[in-house]
């Protein structure tokens, strides 16, 4: 899994980080996104989903890898 975050695009509502806090923040200027873990351990990914989908203003994309054997990425 990857993810990416379009910060330009951010209104601030913090959902991500309210959701999932190891892999989100805010920058204490704007309040905007703050990515900290593009590539989350496996045990992230649930979390990461989430506060992806909780994103008001779809900030935030999760890019979902297959290994060779096609079961997702475990990282």
């Amino acid at each position: 899994m990857e993810l990416t975050v379009i910060r330009e695009r951010c209104v601030g509502a913090g959902m991500c980080a309210l959701t999932a806090p190891g892999l989100f923040d805010q920058d204490e200027d704007e309040g905007l996104v703050v990515l900290l873990d593009a590539r989350p351990p496996r045990e992230h990914h649930t979390s990461a989903r989430v506060a992806a989908g909780a994103c008001p203003a779809g900030v935030i994309s999760v890019i979902e890898h297959a290994s060779v054997s096609g079961s997702p990425d475990p990282h």
